[in-house]
């Protein structure tokens, strides 16, 4: 009878005994995990907080209601769970692993034919003096999400030190308890390495008009207590910032203290190194989830994204592989989401930044428009973003923002990427339309076409970023607002330079635009300013572009 024992019961370890256990309907399968809680839905832990989920079990229960613990793996999965049991030692040589049990102290082994890593990752506790006043917590582990519940009752402000998908996440969840909520980030905008600065910004810029105060590109120095040994302020290098809770979410590292002290080979990242097989340097041992490195699909390059979503992919395929398969996996895309204050947020691939750091000669475009069709209820804005190598033409990335169906076209672009796809292709391929759904043209195939009239040359743009440079720095140039007085009077641009001329009585009052000046056109979403500027072209005018986004993507003052 083949043995396999697995170290990590969370995520992507169920996920390989249920697998293995379905092929392998005779093995003796053992989960070792060090908690006491096992198989539970991470990912929703800030929506317990935030109160769209009311009953905390619901994290610990299968769809059917029955709750995923020792128990249930036993009678329903035949699969023996160790909790409260840490795994001290890997023994390669005989193939069995030292257990302690923490409850008691009693140490054993366990043997094993096929060994199986997830011990996932931990959360990186920043050297802040403070971090042990009461009131600051972490959002990383169910205990922490309750510990949370326990005290949010009443907190009038907090603070969330991190801007990455966690702590957005966090900064959502205490939003929604109607507490007033500081996020300090060290880096100079929020979801580093999720979006690109240009989208952040905007998101950013929404969310502050939504009530949220940012602190971006500011340390924390140290947090301070009462004298009752309650977190009153973060203070940072900026100054000091009152708070009752304080979330602390920093970003995870992979935990691989087992994986080395095994001897097993560590990546150039940090996580245990793994072939396409998920097999480490020890062929009879397998790793998987947010302990282990992956190959990026569109660069090539190692990194260490940890997911949920690529952890139970990988589970599957562990699983097939300790039952003897030849599954692979292949790598990842790094295609992340999320909902934070009503926007929808997503990435895949690689950003602008990234791509270029990288070396890539890139063309990028921005594209602002209606998730579904104007005259649909419910319609809500998309800002979509598409990175695209020139020579090549291929996609290398896509992020979105909207109040409208992000995900959908994240989805689509993480489709292309996959199977090596050219802006050519995304554009071709047929998407499904109807009022309710989606546009006519596609957003996806909309930012596609973008950036195909960028590379004929039709579109010169302008990025809100370069816009607002442009003006602060004083340069002699029009910005001509091709919008509706209506629209112009509803919100503008305060300055001596804007020129409104609606875009139907443009061709009419052309001879008024000056010819000796640069041109930048101006719209809600880009598109009439688009069309300015190739009526403007076409007429002779020799200096003009367009605001990408339009408005849209302008995350500065508007009067």
């Amino acid at each position: 009878m083949s043995k396999i024992v697995i170290i990590g019961g969370v995520a992507a370890g169920p996920k390989v005994a249920a697998r293995a256990r379905r092929l392998m309907p005779d093995a003796e399968i053992t989960i070792i995990e060090k908690g006491r809680l096992i198989s539970y839905a991470g990912c929703g832990m800030p929506f317990y907080v935030g109160g769209q989920i009311k009953d905390f079990n619901q994290l610990f229960s299968t769809s059917y209601g029955v709750m995923r613990d020792e128990h249930y793996f036993m009678n329903e999965k035949g699969v023996k769970v160790l909790t409260r049991t840490e795994a001290t030692a890997i023994d390669r040589e005989k193939k069995e692993v030292t257990v302690t049990n923490l409850d008691t102290g009693e140490t054993f082994t366990i043997p094993y034919d096929k060994l199986v890593l997830a011990t996932g990752s931990e959360p990186f506790v920043p050297p802040i003096p403070g971090m042990d006043l009461k009131g600051v917590h972490r959002l990383n582990h169910p205990d922490d999400a309750r510990g949370i519940m326990e005290q949010v009752e009443g907190v009038g402000e907090a603070v969330v030190i991190g801007a990455g998908l966690i702590g957005m996440e966090a900064a959502d969840a205490l939003v929604k308890r109607r507490i007033f909520v500081s996020v300090v980030e060290l880096k100079d905008q929020i979801l580093p390495g999720v979006l690109d600065p240009d989208l952040a910004a905007v998101l950013a810029y929404r969310l502050e008009e939504a009530g949220v105060e940012f602190h971006l590109g500011t340390k924390v120095l140290r947090l301070e207590g009462d004298d009752e040994g309650n977190v009153a302020r973060v203070v940072t290098e900026s100054g000091a910032i009152d708070a009752e809770m304080v979330i602390v979410a920093v970003g995870v590292r992979p935990n691989v203290k087992l994986a080395r002290e095994a001897g097993l080979a560590i990546g150039e990242t940090g996580a245990i190194q793994v072939n396409e097989y998920l097999q480490t340097s020890d062929p009879d041992i397998y790793a998987v989830g947010d302990c282990v490195e992956n190959r990026h699909l569109v660069s090539g390059r190692m990194v260490y994204i940890p997911l949920a979503s690529t952890a139970n992919r990988q589970g599957r395929v562990a699983g097939d592989n300790v039952a003897g398969g030849r599954s692979r996996f292949k790598g990842v895309l790094g295609t992340a989401v999320l909902k934070v204050m009503g926007w929808n947020v997503g990435r895949t691939g690689l950003g602008e930044q990234q791509a270029r750091e990288l070396g890539y000669d890139v063309t990028a475009a921005v594209n602002a428009t209606h998730d579904r069709t104007h005259y649909y209820p419910g319609h809500d804005n998309l800002l979509m973003k598409l990175v695209v190598e020139k020579g090549s033409r291929r996609i290398l990335g896509a992020q979105a923002i909207g109040g409208g169906e992000v995900v959908k076209r994240i989805d689509v672009v993480a489709t292309a990427l996959h199977f090596g796809a050219t802006v050519d292709d995304l554009a071709d391929v047929d998407l499904g339309y109807a009022p309710p759904f989606s546009t006519p043209i596609d957003p996806a195939h909309h930012t596609a076409n973008i950036v195909r009239n960028k590379l004929a040359g039709l579109a010169r743009t302008i990025t809100a970023q370069e816009l607002k440079e442009k003006m602060d720095r004083g340069d002699d140039f029009v910005l001509l607002d091709v919008r509706t007085p209506e629209q112009y009077n509803y919100r503008h641009i305060a300055d001596d330079r804007v020129m409104l001329v609606t875009l139907g009585d443009l061709r009419r009052r052309i001879e008024e635009i000056p010819r000796d000046k640069e041109i930048v056109t101006l719209c809600a979403l880009g598109m009439r300013a688009y069309e300015a500027m190739r009526t403007l072209a076409g007429a002779g005018f020799k200096d003009v572009k367009f605001v990408e986004g339009g408005l849209q993507a302008w995350p500065y003052d508007l009067e």
